[in-house]
């Protein structure tokens, strides 16, 4: 193996420095109670990443209010004050062991699989989502469809995020990252095919992508200069695993160019090969696009557990980070393990997707 030191260096992103420049990427679970309280399994999981060398995790979709947000059942939540306490112990247990620890907050629009609120979904438009739901997570046949998010929603929903976000900063999160990816409500406003609305939230790409940065924006004003917040981009959704933005690059400077302006830290860019090109016009990745156009840090996601391929993604100026899924998966103590030479697990997905596991892990 040829020198992989640039992986292990330390990284800043805004005034928060990693010990080095890999990640846990976020991965639904479906792990917590029903009331979407943390267990002492999920401690355990996410402080073994710790203790495996990552410098950073960044945790599972975690739901953001008591209306339309959660996504699946026993997914964990950041609405209520016991919500918040026990995640604390998990933030506790993380840095304890010497890692930093951002939380994913999602809203899931129209692909919610369970709701223990309502089961009325909200979205952009009126549109019933491609695919059916997903089994694994306790979901079955045809997602229903959703009804079109008024103003005042739209508006609760920007609300849900700052005060998810500033809860989240309460109880010693390191940053949080905002879940605009993978086809959940705010990927919705994003697509074309699913946001057909003729309001300002609708048509151009600019209007698309307004609502991810007034959520931005909000998030920013609400929890200062010094608290990281982020933000997950991706192409690809868990119900429509081809897709790709139809202005191509003219797309990508467009919303990567607005994103960077709306005070992020930076950019998660999740392809599902991190270093293929995103479109077929050029050459250049979805990575290296965000890294062109939003000039803030980015942090790339998509098939690196191969070390030579996060390092050279990192050697190229593409990331200033990278996160693994599968990767980490396989070998939670990766970094560890790929410092000291010694030879990783491959992924096995029978012993993580199993129809009766409890707890199942994707790469969402």
């Amino acid at each position: 193996m040829t020198d992989i030191n640039k992986l292990f260096e330390t990284v800043t992103l805004g005034n928060t420095t990693l010990n080095n420049r890999v990640g846990v990427a976020p991965m639904t679970r479906i792990s917590a109670t029903s009331e979407g309280l943390v267990t002492d399994q999920m401690v355990s999981y996410y402080k073994s990443f710790a203790q495996g060398g990552f410098g950073l995790i960044i945790t599972e979709g975690t739901y953001i209010d008591d209306k339309y947000s959660q996504t699946y059942f026993d997914q964990g939540g950041i609405v209520f004050k016991e919500q918040a306490e026990a995640w604390k112990k998990l933030v506790d247990s993380v840095h304890q062991a010497g890692a930093k620890i951002f939380m994913q907050l999602q809203h899931s629009g129209s692909i919610s699989q369970g709701n223990c609120f309502t089961e009325e979904r909200i979205a952009p438009s009126a549109i019933q989502p491609k695919g059916e739901q997903l089994e694994m997570y306790i979901g079955k046949g045809p997602f229903p469809t959703p009804r079109e998010a008024t103003k005042e929603e739209i508006a609760e929903v920007i609300t849900g995020f700052v005060n998810a976000a500033k809860r989240a900063q309460s109880i010693g999160f390191d940053g949080i990252e905002i879940h605009g990816a993978n086809g959940y409500l705010l990927d919705q406003f994003l697509t074309e095919y699913t946001n057909q609305r003729t309001d300002e939230y609708g048509g151009s790409t600019e209007n698309r992508v307004r609502l991810l940065v007034e959520v931005s924006k909000a998030i920013r004003e609400a929890v200062g200069k010094d608290f990281i917040v982020g933000i997950r981009i991706s192409q690809a959704k868990v119900n429509d695993y081809a897709h790709k933005w139809a202005g191509k690059e003219q797309d990508a400077e467009i919303i990567f160019g607005q994103l960077g302006k709306a005070g992020l830290n930076y950019i998660h860019v999740t392809e599902y090969e991190a270093w293929q090109p995103a479109f077929d016009t050029s050459g250049a990745s979805l990575v290296s696009l965000a890294k062109k156009y939003g000039e803030i840090p980015v942090i790339a996601n998509g098939h690196l557990e191969n070390p030579e391929k996060a390092k050279e993604i990192i050697e190229n100026g593409e990331a200033d980070v990278i996160t693994l899924g599968k990767g980490a998966l396989a070998n939670h103590d990766w970094v560890n393990k790929v410092k000291n030479g010694e030879p990783l697990e491959a992924f096995k997905p029978e012993e993580v997707l199993s129809p009766n596991a409890k707890i199942k892990e994707m790469e969402v």
